[in-house]
C-alpha cells in the first residue's frame, strides 16, 4: 500500500527541513525525502557562513530552531561596503534604524545540527531516508504518486502536494519537464574561517573587485567567516596556496579594516552559475529554494529568499481544504513574484556591476556608492537586506515570537 500525506518534500536541506517544521506546526502530515542517512547531515551543511537576514532570524526563532544552535550567532550591527579602484563607500549601522543587529551569522554546519534537533522533535512528520527521488507519477482521487527508492527497492508515496526542495539540479524540476536560465558568472567563491588580530566587533565587510567580491562576517566564535570570489581560471591557483599566502591574499583583498588576518581555516570553492526555473509550479507540485532559483551570493540572498519562498506555502497550506489545489499554487506565486524578481534582479545585477572593469563604470559605481549612503536610498537598501520585500511571510514579520 502507498503511504498518503499532507505533503511529500523532496530534499531534506536548507529549505526543505524548515518548510516540515513550518508545516508540523499546522498540524499536516508531512514526509520528507531525504539522501542522507540516520546520523549524517546532508552535504550543503558545511563550514560555509549563512548570512540570515532578521526576517530570516524571526522566522527561524518563531520555528524553535534559532534556540537550538550549539554556538551563539554572530551578530550583524553594522555593515561597511566598498570597491576597489572607486571612490565612494557605503556604511550603515542597525542602530539608525532602530534595531539591534541586520541579521546574524550561522556556519551552515551548526544550522544543519539545529535543524536535525528540531526534527526529531516534530509530531506528524515521516522521514524516509535514505532514499532517492526516482519520478512523478499520474494523480489518482487528488494524489500525486512520488515514486522514491531506498534499501528495499522503489516504493511510491502519495501526495496532495509534491514540493521541489532538491537543490540547483533538481531531479523534481526536470521531472517537470520545467526548463531553466543559466548564467555563468565565470567566478569561483572560496569560503572559509578567518582569525584576525582582533575579534569581530560586529561589523560585516565586502569588497568589490574586477574578479568578484570578498566579504568578511562576524561569526559568534570570535572568527570572521571569509568569502572571496576569484575569476574562474584562477580558481585552480588560489585553491593550492599554503595557508599564509592564502590569508596574505585575502588581506590584500579586503584591506586593513578588520585589522590583520593571522589564520585561517579549510577553504571551500564553489563555481557561481545562477540558475533560474522558468516556471515554479507543475501538477500538485511546487519548486522551492535553489530548485527555483539559484543566485549570485553576493547580499547572501539565497537562502533567505528560499526560506520566504517555503513560509509562504506554509501559510497558503496551512489554510487549505485541499494542499495541491489549483487556486493555491497560483496564488503562491502570486505572493512569492514582487520578492522573487526583485531579490534576482537585485543580486544578479549587482554581481555583473561590481564586477565591470570597464572604466566609464568606475564614475558611475563611485555616484551610486554616494548616492545609496544616502538616508532615503540606503532605507530602501536595508529593508531589502533585512528580508522584508513584497509579501513577507507572517513569521518573518515577527508573528508567532
Amino acid at each position: 500500500m502507498s503511504e498518503r500525506h499532507d505533503v511529500v518534500i523532496v530534499g531534506g536541506g536548507l529549505v526543505g527541513a524548515s518548510l516540515a517544521i513550518a508545516l508540523d506546526r499546522a498540524g499536516r502530515d508531512v514526509g520528507l525525502v531525504e539522501a542522507s542517512p540516520l546520523g549524517t547531515l546532508p552535504a550543503v551543511f558545511d563550514q560555509r557562513n549563512l548570512s540570515f537576514a532578521a526576517a530570516t532570524v524571526n522566522a527561524l526563532t518563531a520555528l524553535g530552531v534559532m534556540q537550538k544552535l550549539a554556538t551563539a550567532p554572530g551578530p550583524i550591527t553594522r555593515i561597511h561596503v566598498s570597491r576597489a579602484g572607486d571612490f565612494g563607500r557605503v556604511q550603515m549601522a542597525a542602530a539608525q534604524y532602530q534595531r539591534p543587529w541586520f541579521g546574524q551569522v550561522v556556519v551552515a554546519r551548526d544550522f544543519g545540527q539545529a535543524l536535525e534537533a528540531r526534527l526529531d522533535t516534530l509530531a506528524h512528520l515521516t522521514r524516509y531516508r535514505p532514499a532517492r527521488f526516482v519520478r512523478l507519477g499520474a494523480t489518482v482521487d487528488g494524489y500525486r504518486q512520488v515514486f522514491i527508492a531506498d534499501d528495499s527497492g522503489e516504493r511510491c508515496l502519495l501526495a496532495r502536494l509534491v514540493v521541489g526542495a532538491d537543490g540547483t539540479r533538481s531531479g523534481v524540476r526536470e521531472a517537470l519537464g520545467i526548463e531553466v536560465d543559466e548564467h555563468d558568472f565565470e567566478q569561483t567563491l572560496f569560503v572559509s574561517r578567518v582569525r584576525a588580530a582582533r575579534a569581530p566587533d560586529g561589523t560585516a565587510y565586502e569588497r568589490f573587485t574586477d574578479t568578484g567580491p570578498t566579504a568578511l562576517l562576524p561569526r559568534g566564535d570570535r572568527h570572521f567567516g571569509a568569502v572571496h570570489g576569484v575569476a574562474r581560471e584562477q580558481a585552480d591557483a588560489v585553491m593550492a596556496l599554503d595557508d599564509a599566502a592564502w590569508v596574505s591574499r585575502l588581506q590584500g583583498a579586503i584591506g586593513w579594516r578588520a585589522g590583520r588576518l593571522l589564520e585561517s581555516g579549510p577553504r571551500s570553492a564553489y563555481p557561481l552559475i545562477q540558475v533560474l526555473s522558468r516556471a515554479l509550479v507543475g501538477e500538485r507540485t511546487v519548486l522551492l529554494g535553489n530548485a527555483a532559483q539559484t543566485i549570485h551570493p553576493l547580499g547572501a540572498q539565497g537562502f533567505n529568499l528560499g526560506l520566504r519562498d517555503a513560509l509562504t506555502l506554509a501559510e497558503l497550506v496551512a489554510d487549505a481544504d485541499d494542499a495541491g489545489s489549483d487556486a493555491l499554487l497560483r496564488e503562491h506565486v502570486a505572493r512569492r513574484l514582487e520578492d522573487r524578481e526583485q531579490t534576482i534582479a537585485f543580486s544578479g545585477g549587482l554581481a555583473r556591476l561590481t564586477s565591470n572593469p570597464a572604466p566609464l563604470m568606475r564614475p558611475l559605481r563611485s555616484l551610486g556608492l554616494l548616492a545609496a549612503q544616502a538616508t532615503p536610498m540606503q532605507s530602501m537598501l536595508v529593508g531589502g537586506a533585512m528580508g522584508f520585500r513584497g509579501q513577507v511571510p507572517a513569521l518573518c514579520r515577527g508573528a508567532g515570537l
